[in-house]
């Protein structure tokens, strides 16, 4: 128990300092702030959900008295609670009904609903950061504005009014795209370190089955649709589409894993693939694509059929 608390303090306060040193401006800092919840999920996934809400909230105090209230709320929003949830859903299991083995084997909670909740979390953070700006919309972009206009104020007024146009429309969208991602890699990062030390008590999942809940669809297509309304609605689409859509090109991703098994040159297609994604961003849509077209279409279940293959359990 003792080694528990110690473990769940030291992470705490870990996270807390990679949070805070956003603020001295170094580049390494913001290497840092986005790996600030990983220090909690290790501990979340190796010693307990609880252990590790209560170290966050510890930092949370220490970075309220160091700092003020409102930094500390949004450690607390943006780090403590993604990484109390996200590490209690990954360990949560019950009984299979399918087996009758004894003791029962345990059905784990699906990746896929992972996914799901990890980009609801981007969505609230990103949507509750833009919050702090104002309220409706057009408060919002003049903060925005305001805030590029400073960082760019010394390039040509012609150019740099076009730039920060552009940049205040896609601002909102980018930064929920960057909180989708880091809060995976912070969890799959987690995960294999506590694997890899041992402390992870349950089987690594089957990434390539994993599949968003069915309603994750109709929800993607209600937020592209609010993204055309005009208004913090549209603000509001536009934020949680991209972390949808990020989401399925996630699934686009275990997709192609699935369909280029048998392929004579799987490992160079899939790392050309990979390696185009980051070099030049917009292949990515393939993989949307993919994704998008395996929850309408079951691309994977029908691979597995015409191979004459049990189809893994979908996770």
């Amino acid at each position: 128990m003792m080694i528990q608390i110690l473990i769940a303090i030291a992470a705490g306060c870990a996270s807390a300092l990679m949070f805070a040193s956003i603020i001295s401006g170094a580049l390494i800092s913001l290497l840092l702030f986005y790996l600030a919840p990983l220090p909690l999920m290790v501990a979340a996934l190796g010693w307990g959900a609880i252990g590790a809400a209560v170290g966050g909230l510890l930092g949370a105090a220490g970075l309220a008295a160091i700092f003020n209230f409102s930094y500390a709320i949004a450690f607390v929003v943006t780090v403590v609670a993604p990484a109390y949830w996200l590490g209690h859903l990954a360990m949560l299991a019950r009984p299979s009904d399918t087996t009758d083995a004894a003791p029962p084997a345990l059905e784990w909670y699906p990746v896929g609903r992972i996914v799901a909740w990890i980009a609801g979390f981007a969505a609230l953070t990103t949507m509750a950061a833009l919050l702090t700006l104002g309220t409706d919309s057009a408060t919002i972009s003049e903060g925005l504005r305001a805030g590029l206009q400073r960082t760019l104020g010394s390039r040509n007024p012609g150019d740099a009014d076009r730039l920060i146009e552009a940049l205040v429309a896609v601002a909102p969208p980018a930064a929920a795209t960057v909180a989708m991602l880091t809060l995976t890699l912070n969890l799959w990062l987690a995960a294999k370190i506590t694997a890899t030390s041992g402390r992870l008590n349950r089987p690594w999942p089957d990434l390539r089955t994993a599949t968003l809940p069915a309603m994750t669809l109709a929800v993607l297509s209600l937020a592209l649709g609010l993204s055309f309304a005009g208004g913090l609605a549209a603000l509001i689409g536009s934020i949680v589409s991209a972390t949808l859509l990020i989401g399925y090109g996630l699934i686009g991703a275990a997709t192609l894993h699935t369909l280029t098994m048998a392929a004579r040159h799987r490992g160079f297609l899939l790392s050309s693939t990979y390696a185009l994604v980051l070099i030049f961003l917009w292949p990515a849509l393939g993989l949307i694509a993919l994704g998008i077209g395996d929850a309408v279409f079951g691309f994977r279940q029908r691979y597995f059929q015409r191979r004459s293959m049990p189809p893994p359990t979908t996770t």
